[in-house]
């Protein structure tokens, strides 16, 4: 781990006031792990939005596993994609619906077109993809 460095922060009272309720509401034991939290999260943003920066994310769906072909499509698109997906888990919801997780690495780029790609497939009821950092970067 990195040496720590200390700095101040001026910030109004009632900004302070919400933060700590915040805080307190997350469980968070002190102000410095909130604020390393958020900064650690404004960096990792930061690198979704290069294209050419190596992520790691979700991609999750919710679809009907009755609608022909759907499932064919989808593990067709995951074959096409392996070198950019992990690891999968499939989750029956309900006589009809299927959950689907996919842990996917790659270039923001990638794993965005990914994405779109697969959420965008007739019968996919909803589908999210959720972005974070490699951790390579983060101290």
């Amino acid at each position: 781990m990195s040496q720590l460095v200390r700095f101040g922060v001026s910030i109004s009272e009632g900004l302070l006031e919400a933060f700590d309720k915040l805080i307190a509401q997350k469980g968070y034991q002190n102000r410095s792990e909130a604020i390393r939290d958020l900064i650690r999260n404004e960096l990792v943003e930061m690198q979704w939005e290069r294209d050419d920066q190596e992520v790691a994310g979700t991609v999750t769906l919710v679809y009907d596993h009755h609608v022909r072909g759907l499932s064919e499509v989808l593990l067709e698109l995951q074959h096409d994609c392996h070198d950019l997906i992990l690891s999968t888990m499939h989750v029956h919801l309900d006589h009809e619906n299927c959950l689907e997780v996919l842990a996917v690495k790659g270039t923001a780029k990638e794993v965005h077109e990914l994405a779109e790609h697969i959420i965008s497939v007739k019968g996919v009821k909803h589908g999210k993809l959720t972005i974070t950092s490699t951790g390579k970067f983060l101290s």
